[in-house]
Parts: structure tokens; sequence; C-alpha cells
């Protein structure tokens, strides 16, 4: 094979990416109340299954 079929990447390049990190968010919210928020959905949920059988 001849030397020409290489693929040669710019040295800068790599493949690295690097995103921003220093903007904040207006709205914090902890982790536990996202997934409390989720049980409690998951939860109505499964009520509304049983209790609305036919």
């Amino acid at each position: 094979m001849s030397k020409d079929n290489r693929v040669q990447l710019p040295s800068s390049q790599g493949g690295l990416v690097r995103y921003d990190t220093s903007s904040e968010s207006k709205i914090q919210i902890k982790p536990e109340v996202v997934v409390g928020i989720c049980v409690l959905v998951t939860l109505a949920i499964i009520g509304l299954h049983v209790f609305l059988r036919k």
C-alpha cells in the first residue's frame, strides 16, 4: 500500500472538545428534588392505572 492513503489530522484538533463551564443557571435544583419528583409522578401514574380500571 502506498503512504498516500493515510489520513492526517491537524495536531491541534486531536478530537479534544472544550465546553464553557463558567456560566451559571438561574434555576438551581438539587438532584434529590428531581428524583423525588420522578418518584411522585411514577406513583401518581400507577395510582391512576389502579384506581381507574374498568
